[in-house]
């Protein structure tokens, strides 16, 4: 994101766009804005207006919507969503302090695919929910959107995969991306099953 925010004056701008972008048909009230985006009032008052100013957003009674009418919306969505922003590296970095992730995997909206049953899935012991929740918000306000994801410890995992779960199956067996996997959870433990 820190190219994308220097080309386009800063990071809360960028965050607030694609807030916009993904959601276009939902309005969002400035407060709104701020916690989804994880910006400052003071940012995110000034990115309003300058995008109100530009056409990009537009006020409705009491809350902002994205502007179906402005010129560059799909050449900025272009930009925007596909840009990797959130590197592999960066995404371990919000968990760091969530527990002993053993096995992180991203699907969904980090691989363009609007149907796969979860965005992440994160396996691991000693869990810290508030640490993973916390990871997510970070995650989502870099984004622009809210994640669907699933987390287990690894006992229940490993069952649930012996089990064939269908939701593990449709993670393992769809296309998603391993950003972490330990040996305990090698490539051969999830493809024999």
């Amino acid at each position: 994101m820190e190219i994308l925010g220097k080309l386009l004056g800063n990071e809360g701008r960028v965050k607030i766009m694609r807030l916009f972008l993904l959601n276009r048909s939902n309005g969002f009230t400035t407060k709104e804005i701020i916690k989804r985006s994880r910006v400052s009032a003071l940012v995110a008052r000034r990115e309003l207006r300058l995008l109100a100013s530009v056409n990009f957003v537009k006020k409705r009674t009491d809350d902002w919507i994205f502007n179906p009418t402005f010129k560059y919306g799909e050449e900025f969505k272009n930009l925007l969503l596909s840009s990797d922003s959130l590197n592999n590296q960066n995404i371990l970095n919000y968990f760091k302090k969530a527990g002993k992730v053993k096995l992180l995997l991203t699907s969904g909206i980090f691989i363009k695919n609007p149907d796969s049953r979860v965005d992440m899935l994160l396996v691991g012991d000693s869990m810290k929910r508030s640490k993973i929740e916390e990871g997510v918000k970070r995650i989502e306000a870099e984004m622009g959107a809210e994640l669907t994801y699933a987390v287990f410890d690894t006992k229940e995992f490993l069952y649930r995969l012996n089990m064939y779960d269908k939701l593990i199956r449709d993670i393992l067996d769809y296309p998603h991306e391993v950003v972490l996997q330990s040996k305990e959870l090698s490539t051969q433990t999830l493809k024999k099953v």
